[in-house]
């Protein structure tokens, strides 16, 4: 069998070897085998190499030959257009038939099938000009083409000249080494120019008064070196900040821009010229009158029949049924009658009313008499009820396991703006059980929730709050809900009450969200196996049992997230999130005396936990991106809570999201060492709890091929206990020997992304392991001794998303 194995595989070698990239060329035709760029010093090489037309095909390390070839021309020899062209034919002649008919002719068959020839041309014309499926997941030759060559020449020297060096020289040289062309490309940038001074002329008074109030904001610097793209970002500054006050009709079309160099001194003067309308003419300033704001009746309603009128401040409503709350939409529109005219406070108003989740769109417009705007804000209601349902399959614990969510959602329910949310969800999920004998089980979760989300700040705010922060988007939540879950080794049921407010700020970078009552009462049911290994580890002192008693916890708690660049829009530039997690456990029972509490047949807890987690990621280039995570968590229990937490507020390493090596929440902690199986390796069955966790994580990310992404990555990390802990020793935080417990993972990762979804198989190989006695934790040498190294060593982990 391992014959077979090895056979099949060096015949995949043969046969993807035998696919040279130089076979079959003809005779003036050289492969692009190489393209170099020298001479770059000040420049942006990666900005420049996007410039070049023709790149080579990613080869295979030491072989003459591409997999994204081999799948293109595996593809053109499978490809037969004559046979697509004669089934277009074909098809447009029996479409061409149908239309012949009447529509009132056409029977439902017809219809149907006339649809469906419209769908069949359409694929066959993307298989004509893309080809097929192997051609559009490869990628053909790329053949020397001298016109392409001297384009690039001429690109990078256009981009030079924008970045300053207006005095630079670019050539090419192309060795031809049989039927490779090797390609390079010499650039000699000389002394780049600095902007030595910048000044604004206009005839316009007012207009030259409120940029030079305002310069200090400007987009060009001086004493940097020249950059095109700055006089780019200037323009639109200045467009937008004369829109914020009361120009209108201003555009950026209305800025010139004159750059005098200076030879000698290597200098550049900027002039910027601010043209007026027409002549004679200056720009206007518009002001706001009265605001109409309207809610159209839905398509196919009659709206005359059913709407009312009515005034509220400087705002004249037309609303359809008189169904929503004129004091809540106001708060969400910031133009005022007499204002000056704002383009930030146009849009502003736009995203919030659209916020509110009531309206299918929001259009503004304004009608324009001399230099008086009225503007006028068009709705029309969103669907009331949507409910939504979803059978799909999470992964935990590398098994799959199904589910089934409904939602329900019920928009403007006491005619506040409030929305109404009823969330059911219930599946299976893959466990390893801690007292079985190995193996996956399979735990079934069963969660419900009813939410109304008020688009307002509640108590203990004044009348004056909902205006004040109309602008932070504020909400308030409040929610009741149940929670089961069944395990192997114990049922665990819960009803919880929540109070939280969430706004963000006006930019969206920050948002915040403070829970101010997270009540929950849990129960649990452990099976007879469990409730021993529970009991054999109270009797050594560790109360981890208490942790499933029925308890009330109460608690108060506070996040904000702060998000850098847009973080989770993957784009050029580098962007970073931080996110700080705040909580106080059983905080009100700092005022109730013990004896009322432990005469209760309930667990309380009281306890302070704080998480702050750092992501970020850095482009390398347009198909490399290097990724970084930092997370930290500390929970200390206090008080009554005798040195337990409840088991839902520990802090578990490991997993598809944490330290890959390790499978979920079985690393550490400390130097722990699990109990051994019979063939020496380590027993994972049991997960492991800690009050302190560290993680950190490194990803390099490479496009590949098609829908296909690569990853290398280095995960570090552990979590550990503040006490000690009699059995699990070496469990508590020391500071003379935590940075020895830092757990090392390693491995490679490959991702089907498809942009609405992302699919990931990441091997964790464990490279140094903390359990292990001092001077045998470093373990990657076992990996390269054996298939996959010893047992338990490499762990596969599958996962929906990125990490990170």
């Amino acid at each position: 069998m391992n014959k077979a194995k090895y056979i099949n595989f060096i015949f995949l070698l043969f046969l993807i070897s035998s696919c040279s990239l130089t076979k079959g060329l003809k005779e003036n035709e050289y492969l692009v085998y190489q393209v170099q760029i020298e001479g770059v010093e000040k420049s942006d090489k990666d900005a420049i190499s996007n410039l070049i037309k023709q790149e080579p095909n990613t080869r295979i390390p030491f072989l003459n030959t591409s997999i994204g070839v081999a799948f293109y021309r595996f593809g053109e020899w499978t490809f037969d257009s004559t046979v697509h062209i004669q089934r277009k034919e074909n098809l447009e002649k029996e479409r061409k038939a149908l239309l012949t008919k009447k529509e009132e002719e056409l029977s439902r068959r017809e219809i149907k099938r006339f649809n469906k020839i419209n769908n069949q041309i359409t694929s066959i014309e993307k298989k004509l000009e893309f080809g097929n499926f192997f051609m559009r997941t490869g990628n053909p030759r790329v053949i020397h083409d001298s016109i392409k060559t001297e384009d690039s020449r001429r690109q990078i020297s256009f981009y030079l000249s924008n970045n300053g060096f207006f005095e630079n020289e670019v050539d090419y040289a192309v060795d031809y080494d049989g039927k490779k062309a090797r390609i390079k490309y010499l650039l000699t940038e000389n002394e780049p120019y600095v902007i030595d001074s910048v000044y604004s002329r206009s005839d316009d008074e007012n207009i030259y008064l409120l940029l030079d109030k305002n310069k200090r904001r400007s987009e060009i610097k001086t004493r940097s070196r020249y950059e095109q793209a700055q006089l780019s970002r200037e323009r639109q500054r200045v467009e937008d900040f004369l829109k914020e006050n009361g120009y209108y009709t201003f555009s950026k079309s209305y800025i010139e821009y004159n750059v005098y160099k200076d030879t000698l001194e290597k200098t550049v003067q900027i002039e910027q010229v601010i043209r007026k309308p027409a002549a004679n003419d200056f720009h206007k300033v518009y002001t706001l009158d009265s605001i109409y704001f309207s809610i159209d009746a839905p398509s196919g309603d009659s709206f005359f029949e059913e709407e009312t009128k009515s005034k509220y401040k400087d705002i004249n409503f037309k609303i359809y049924r008189d169904r929503y709350s004129e004091k809540i939409i106001s708060s969400r529109i910031f133009l005022n009658q007499g204002d000056l005219y704002n383009k930030t406070d146009v849009l502003e108003t736009q995203r919030q009313l659209a916020n509110l989740d009531l309206f299918r769109f929001v259009n503004i417009s304004f009608d324009t008499l001399g230099t008086v705007l009225r503007p006028r804000i068009f709705t029309q209601p969103n669907q009331k009820y949507l409910i939504t349902n979803q059978l799909g399959a999470s992964i935990t614990e590398q098994v799959p396991g199904p589910f089934f969510s409904h939602s329900l959602r019920n928009r403007n329910l006491f005619r506040g703006a409030e929305i109404f949310e009823f969330n059911f969800r219930a599946g299976l999920e893959g466990v390893v059980s801690a007292t079985g004998e190995g193996g996956v089980f399979r735990s079934r979760e069963l969660n419900t929730s009813a939410s109304i989300i008020f688009p307002q700040f509640l108590v203990p705010m004044n009348k004056f709050a909902l205006e004040r922060f109309g602008r932070y988007n504020p909400r308030t939540r409040t929610l009741i809900g149940y929670n089961y879950v069944d395990r192997p080794e114990y049922n665990r049921e819960s009803v919880n009450g929540i109070l939280a407010y969430n706004w963000n700020t006006r930019n969206l970078r920050q948002q915040f969200s403070l829970n101010l009552v997270d009540a929950n009462f849990i129960r649990s049911n452990l099976s007879n196996d469990f409730r021993e290994i529970l009991e054999d580890l109270q009797n050594q002192g560790n109360n981890l049992i208490n942790s499933f008693l029925p308890s009330y916890v109460s608690s108060i708690s506070g996040q904000v997230i702060i998000n850098f660049n847009q973080y989770g829009v993957f784009q050029k530039n580098s962007a970073s999130l931080l996110r700080l997690f705040l909580e106080s456990g059983g905080t009100a029972l700092n005022f109730v005396n013990r004896q009322f509490i432990e005469n209760r047949s309930l667990a309380y807890f009281q306890f302070l936990k704080f998480q702050a987690d750092f992501r970020r990621y850095i482009p390398l280039s347009n198909k490399q991106t290097f990724a970084y995570r930092l997370n930290l968590g500390m929970a200390k229990p206090y008080g009554i809570s005798d040195g337990i937490l409840p088991y839902e507020k520990y802090f578990f390493a490991g997993g598809s999201t944490g330290i890959r090596a390790w499978q979920p929440r079985r690393l550490g902690p400390g130097s722990y060492t699990p109990p051994l199986n019979e063939d020496g390796s380590f027993d994972y069955r049991f997960e492991q709890p800690g009050d302190i966790l560290f993680e950190g994580m490194l990803e390099y990310r490479r496009k590949l091929y098609g829908y296909f992404d690569g990853a290398f990555f280095i995960d570090f990390g552990n979590s550990w206990t503040f006490l000690n802990d009699p059995t699990r020793p070496g469990a508590n935080f020391e500071f003379n020997r935590f940075y020895k417990e830092i757990a090392v993972g390693t491995g490679l990762g490959l991702r089907m992304d498809f942009d609405f979804l992302v699919l990931r198989l990441d091997m964790g190989v464990k490279a140094v392991d903390p359990a292990r006695e001092e001077g045998q934790r470093f373990i990657l040498g076992n990996f390269f001794n054996g298939f996959l190294g010893e047992r338990g060593q490499t762990v596969f982990n599958i996962g929906i998303g990125y990490p990170f």
